[in-house]
């Protein structure tokens, strides 16, 4: 059963904690038209704004007007502190972001297990600071990541 963003975070919201939420799956599984339909349910109880990240405008015809769409490729986004900048950056100029959705989220951190683990664990502490939930699409099957990331999926 699917359970939509607004149940999963409305959960979190009384223990009072951000949310990082991950879809797993190979391409073609269905990650994107997922992320999408999260990011537009969102827009009902968000609070602050609703940001959505991809490496293409391909999508944006199936985004509603209100979310803020960004397509990373036109800023040379790739690797783990270019992302992490990139996110950070993002955070830090827009005080008010309720959720930020990304998609083709490997694409874009483009490193090895190791190099996933520690921006993990950077990512947490980000969200935390800013207040903001993140939904991610990863293209892989969740049984081949480490627990440590797992924890998030949805």
């Amino acid at each position: 059963m699917f359970f939509g963003y607004n149940v999963v975070v409305n959960k979190q919201e009384r223990e009072g904690l951000t949310v990082i939420q991950i879809i797993f799956g190979k391409k073609g599984s269905g990650k994107t038209k997922r992320i999408l339909d999260m990011a537009n349910a969102s827009l009902k109880d968000a609070k602050g704004n609703v940001f959505f990240i991809d490496i293409s405008k391909s999508y944006t015809i199936n985004l509603k007007p209100q979310i803020r769409f960004i397509d990373a490729s036109e800023y040379s986004v790739k690797g783990p502190d270019a992302f992490y900048g990139f996110i950070a950056g993002i955070l830090a100029g827009n005080y008010d972001i309720d959720v930020l959705f990304i998609d083709c989220f490997l694409k874009l951190l483009a490193t090895d297990e190791a190099g996933t683990l520690e921006f993990f664990s950077k990512l947490e502490k980000l969200t935390a600071h800013a207040g903001c939930d993140l939904v991610i699409s990863f293209s892989e099957d969740a049984e081949n990541v480490p627990e440590s990331i797992r924890r998030y999926q949805i």
